[in-house]
C-alpha cells in the first residue's frame, strides 16, 4: 500500500514522469534474469579514489547494490601511501549471504603522477579478477571468457638495479589569485621533499614556503594591505623494530609572521609501539608514540613573557587509533604536551573522523577537533590590532580552540539502480551568479 502512495506522490509531483512509457520505467526481462543470477557486489571505497558509475559501467556481470547488507561480495578498499609517492591499494573481498567464508585479498600500486583515468581503469580489472571465484558459483560462470595478453618484451628481472637507490624527488608551485574590484589576493607557495622509505628505513625531508597578501579598498583614499609569510624545514628518520616498534627522530626549522617567529628549529626523538603489526595499517593500527624535545626559538617581537629568543624542553604523547571494517571507518587522536620547565604550559588535543553505517541505509559522518591551549609562550607583548584581529594576521590568546561537523544521511529505495545515465551533467563551475 505504501509503495502505491509513494508512487502517486511522485507522480503528483512530476507529471512528466508518469507520462513516460512503462518500458521505459521497469526493467527489462533481460535485466530480471540478469539481477537474480548475478553476484551482488558492493564496492566500499574512498569517495576521491571511487568513481561508481565507471565500475557498474565496465563490470557488467555483476549486480552493483546499494547497501552492504544486500551483497554477496563486499569490496572493501583501502590506501596508504607509496615510498615513490603513489598509492598501494588494498582490496580486501568480504564473502557474505551464500558466499560466507569465501574471502581474499588483492593489491595494486600506482605509480605517482597517474592519471584518474588509468587508476579507476587498474582498480576494474584488479576487482574484476577478484569476483571470478564467486561468479565460479553462479550460473553466469559459463558466459565468462578469460583472455591473456602476452607482455611485448621480455619482463626485468626481479632484482634489477635501483639506481635511484629508492629515493624520491618531489617538487611543487602553487598559486592561487581571488579578486573584484575593490577586493584582492594572492596565494603563492612552493614546496620541495626528498624521501627514502624501505621496509627498515623512513626518511622523509621537506621544505616549503607560502606567501599570502590581500587587499582592501575601504575608500578611493584608505587600502589595506596584509601580508602573511610562512617558511619551513621538516626532516624525518624512523628505524623499523620487529613488526610493532620504531624508533626515530623529527627535526623541524620553520618561521612564521602568524606566530611572531622569526624562527623555531626543534629537535625531537621520538619511539613509538603499534598494538597491531604495522601490515595490517590499511585495516586498523592503534599507536603510542611518545617524544621529548628542545627549540630554540627567535621571536620577531617581544613576547608577553619579555622574551626575544629562548631555548626550552617538552614533551609529548600521542595515542592514534585507526580503524576502517565493514561498517564504517574511525581515526582518532588523541595528543598531550607540556613544556618541562614548567608543566603549567601545556596543551591537549582531540581530533575525530568517524564514517558509521549505523543500520540499513542510515550513515552517520563526524569529524572535528578540540584542543586545550596553555602553551602560547610566542604571543607578542603589544597584542594585535584592530585590523590585524579582523584580518588574522595575528594569533590571539585563547585557551581552546574547537571546529567540528556532523550529519546523518538516510537512503531508500530500489536496491538495483545500476543504470548509469550522464544525460545534462554538465556545470557552469559556479560561475553564473546572481545578486
Amino acid at each position: 500500500m505504501y509503495r502505491q502512495i509513494i508512487a502517486f506522490a511522485l507522480a503528483a509531483v512530476c507529471p512528466l514522469a508518469g507520462a513516460m512509457p512503462s518500458t521505459a520505467q521497469e526493467p527489462t526481462p533481460t535485466d530480471v534474469v540478469r539481477t537474480e543470477q548475478a553476484v551482488r557486489v558492493f564496492i566500499d571505497c574512498p569517495d576521491f579514489f571511487c568513481d561508481q558509475e565507471f565500475f557498474r559501467t565496465e563490470i557488467n556481470f555483476a549486480s552493483h547494490v546499494r547497501e552492504r547488507q544486500d551483497a554477496d561480495v563486499h569490496v572493501l578498499l583501502t590506501t596508504q601511501r607509496t615510498g615513490a609517492g603513489g598509492t598501494e591499494f588494498t582490496l580486501a573481498f568480504i564473502g557474505q549471504r551464500g558466499f560466507r567464508g569465501l574471502d581474499q585479498t588483492m593489491r595494486h600500486i600506482s605509480p605517482p603522477a597517474e592519471s584518474t583515468d588509468r587508476v579507476r581503469r587498474a582498480l576494474t580489472q584488479t576487482i574484476k579478477r577478484g569476483l571470478i571465484p564467486y561468479v565460479n558459483r553462479t550460473s553466469l560462470a559459463e558466459q565468462i571468457q578469460i583472455s591473456y595478453t602476452p607482455p611485448t618484451q621480455q619482463a626485468a628481472p626481479a632484482a634489477a638495479l635501483d639506481r635511484w637507490n629508492y629515493w624520491t624527488f618531489r617538487t611543487s608551485l602553487n598559486g592561487f589569485f581571488n579578486g573584484e574590484q575593490r577586493i584582492a589576493s594572492e596565494n603563492l607557495s612552493t614546496s620541495v621533499s626528498a624521501n627514502r622509505i624501505t621496509q627498515q628505513w623512513k626518511i622523509t625531508n621537506s621544505a616549503n614556503a607560502r606567501y599570502y597578501e590581500q587587499r582592501f579598498e575601504l575608500n578611493p583614499e584608505r587600502t589595506i594591505t596584509t601580508i602573511q609569510r610562512n617558511y619551513g624545514l621538516n626532516s624525518l628518520v624512523v628505524r623499523s623494530i620487529g613488526e610493532n616498534f620504531a624508533a626515530g627522530a623529527r627535526a623541524s626549522l620553520t618561521s612564521s609572521t602568524f606566530l611572531n617567529q622569526n624562527f623555531a628549529l626543534r629537535v625531537a626523538p621520538a619511539v613509538e609501539y603499534n598494538f597491531f603489526p604495522y601490515a595490517e595499517a590499511t585495516r586498523r593500527q592503534f599507536t603510542l608514540q611518545y617524544s621529548v624535545g628542545s627549540t630554540s626559538f627567535d621571536y620577531n617581537e617581544e613576547t608577553i613573557f619579555g622574551r626575544t629568543s629562548e631555548t626550552l624542553l617538552d614533551h609529548r604523547l600521542i595515542a592514534s587509533l585507526d580503524v576502517k571494517q565493514p561498517w564504517g571507518s574511525i581515526s582518532t587522536s588523541v595528543e598531550g604536551g607540556s613544556y618541562l620547565h614548567d608543566f603549567s604550559q601545556q596543551r591537549g588535543v582531540i581530533f575525530s573522523n568517524i564514517d558509521l553505517r549505523l543500520v540499513r541505509g542510515l550513515s552517520l559522518r563526524s569529524f572535528g577537533s578540540v584542543a586545550l591551549i596553555r602553551d602560547q609562550l610566542h604571543l607578542p607583548r603589544r597584542g594585535a590590532s584592530e585590523e590585524e584581529i579582523l584580518l588574522r594576521q595575528r594569533q590571539l590568546a585563547t585557551s581552546y580552540r574547537y571546529w567540528g561537523s556532523v550529519g546523518l544521511s538516510y537512503t531508500f529505495g530500489s536496491t538495483f539502480a545500476n543504470v548509469v545515465n550522464p544525460r545534462f551533467s554538465g556545470s557552469s563551475g559556479g560561475m553564473i551568479i546572481m545578486d
